[in-house]
């Protein structure tokens, strides 16, 4: 985000909440109760705006991660067309062969390492 969109959004969001007291006002509240009930909308909104980040966030579908995987995948992409025909055969059995042993390797496998 550019600083020109933060000064956008900061100033919408103000501007957001003269727009709730004004209309709060004219349905009849009070100064105070308007501007209460105001920064009430403006603080849910807020919430609700930091929780789409919190949750992208965690999800890892920010920006930056899409353009990381793109790129990751536009390498290995790449990579797997100016591989020859039989360098690219060689790697499709190293990894076939790769899944059929860890399918057929034991899962959660304990072993005691103790000197007894």
């Amino acid at each position: 985000m550019r600083r020109i969109n933060a000064i956008a959004i900061m100033i919408a969001f103000f501007g957001l909440g003269g727009v709730a007291f004004l209309l709060l006002r004219v349905y009849g509240f009070d100064v105070i109760n308007a501007g209460v009930w105001s920064q009430v909308a403006l603080v849910v909104v807020l919430l609700g705006w930091i929780s789409t980040y919190v949750f992208r966030a965690v999800t890892q579908t920010m920006t930056y991660n899409q353009q990381l995987d793109d790129y990751k995948k536009a390498v290995l992409t790449k990579q797997l067309e100016e591989m020859t025909p039989e360098a690219r055969e060689k790697l499709f059995a190293e990894v076939a062969a790769e899944n059929n042993s860890s399918e057929n390797s034991p899962k959660n496998v304990v072993t005691n390492t103790k000197d007894e």
